[in-house]
């Protein structure tokens, strides 16, 4: 085989992923779907998942973090693909920009539900599939998954955590054939990331323009990622070139230094 064409998933491959009917969970969808895969998504909205479907996409409307929903989730997608190759736990919320002592357990419960426990719903309901197929299962964490965030620490506690459910699904799962890893985007463009920047600051009385600039000072190649990056990395991670990574925590960020 070409060194192309170990950098290129195997045709036919049945992908799930969460949140994939909009920004990176979208990226991804269509990126497999371009190499011959077909897709199954979920998302919690109803007229959001029907815009994102069709031909090879199929989907389901499901909360990440509830466990019967996410259980027949799986269920729908076995049976739409007759089975799974792969699972990509991608859903997450950005949480309160707060200092901890103004945090509500409210919002640091919402925050760590959907970020980590819908990863580990999505490993729990997974791993038949993943150990019947020698799959790969991949977990959105984030760069503030290996450095302190200030204001951030429901998120960054959640990020934490994805990494560290990955590196352990890798050591459990491994001898079954099954690669576990996760990736962590940076300051990825978009709506979202255009969000957190003016919560931050407004929290400390700068504009949009000079917090985002302040955003991009830490980031080593002074530039935002976008969804098809991730997307690429995933793609990799499902091709024979990515058949050996696993227990990995992968940053495509373009070498955030600090947050």
């Amino acid at each position: 085989m070409s060194i192309l064409g170990s950098l290129t998933p195997a045709k036919g491959l049945r992908v799930l992923i969460t949140a994939g009917a909009g920004g990176i969970g979208q990226a991804i969808a269509r990126g497999f779907v371009e190499t011959g895969a077909r897709v199954h998504i979920s998302d919690i909205d109803e007229a959001t998942v029907s815009a994102a479907t069709g031909g090879a996409i199929t989907g389901s409307v499901a909360n990440a973090a509830d466990e019967a929903q996410t259980k027949a989730l799986f269920e729908e997608a076995r049976d739409q693909m007759g089975g799974l190759d792969v699972v990509i736990a991608n859903a997450g919320v950005a949480g309160p920009t707060s200092r901890v002592g103004e945090i509500s357990q409210a919002d640091w419960d919402e925050c760590l539900e959907i970020n980590l426990r819908g990863a580990y719903l999505a490993a729990r309901f997974g791993e038949a599939e993943l150990k019947a197929n020698k799959g790969l299962f991949i977990a959105m964490a984030s760069v503030a998954g290996r450095l302190p965030y200030a204001f951030r620490t429901p998120y960054a506690a959640s990020k934490w955590g994805v990494i560290g459910l990955a590196k352990s699904l890798a050591t459990e799962m491994g001898p079954d054939g099954v690669r576990a890893n996760a990736i962590l985007p940076g300051i990825v463009k978009g709506p979202r990331i255009d969000k957190v920047i003016q919560a931050r600051a407004d929290q400390v009385g700068v504009s949009f323009e000079e917090m985002r600039e302040q955003y991009l000072a830490k980031v080593s190649l002074r530039r935002m990622v976008t969804a098809e990056d991730i997307a690429a990395m995933c793609l990799f991670l499902a091709s024979p070139g990515g058949s050996n990574v696993s227990g990995q925590a992968l940053s495509v960020c373009g070498n955030v230094e600090t947050l």
